[in-house]
């Protein structure tokens, strides 16, 4: 299901907003956004969805959850962005340069939602078909087949993934992740 408003998702309430900038005071990384944590709080509170999807500010942020803790009134504004970077995907309006970074979600995500926990080979070739395959560049494709002997020697790598005893307890989880977003 398509989220088409911020209160689509669980939680989020902007309308509490004043702007005071605190969020953007003490957010790490907003002098390399084109627009400030506060500015995207005040784009979902107008409903500028469309013009909040095209800012890179969204892709920027690193998730640190500083915005929200620091906001005197209690909005989840780690939350806003998350939501705005959750809608760019459903909609297709990602920028091409992180298509990629959706790709690896999206594969780990469906490993995770089958198994319990991640499958790495699964993942890794999810991914790789995903990701690489229009590019059809084989050694795009093979680039990290040499480091799995290195993964494997160290115990970072596990050749036989795993599934968690009670799947059914994954799929409660995910399926109430898609009923609180619509």
């Amino acid at each position: 299901m398509e989220s088409t408003h911020i209160s689509d998702f669980d939680g989020l309430d902007v309308h509490k907003c004043y702007q005071c900038g605190k969020c953007t005071a003490g957010c790490p990384v907003a002098e390399h956004m084109d627009i400030s944590p506060n500015q995207l709080v005040r784009l979902a509170q107008l409903g500028a969805y469309d013009e909040a999807l095209s800012c890179m500010a969204v892709w920027a942020c690193v998730s640190c959850q500083t915005c929200t803790t620091r906001c005197p009134q209690s909005v989840d504004c780690a939350g806003v962005m998350d939501a705005f970077r959750q809608m760019a995907a459903e909609k297709g309006t990602a920028p091409p340069e992180l298509q990629r970074v959706l790709m690896f979600q999206r594969a780990f995500l469906d490993s995770v939602r089958r198994n319990g926990r991640v499958n790495e080979i699964e993942m890794t070739v999810l991914f790789k078909t995903l990701g690489f395959l229009k590019d059809f560049s084989v050694p795009l494709l093979m680039k990290d087949a040499l480091l799995a002997p290195k993964l494997m020697q160290r115990g970072k790598f596990h050749p036989v993934g795993e599934k968690v005893r009670d799947r059914a307890v994954v799929k409660r989880i995910f399926d109430r992740c898609m009923l609180d977003k619509g």
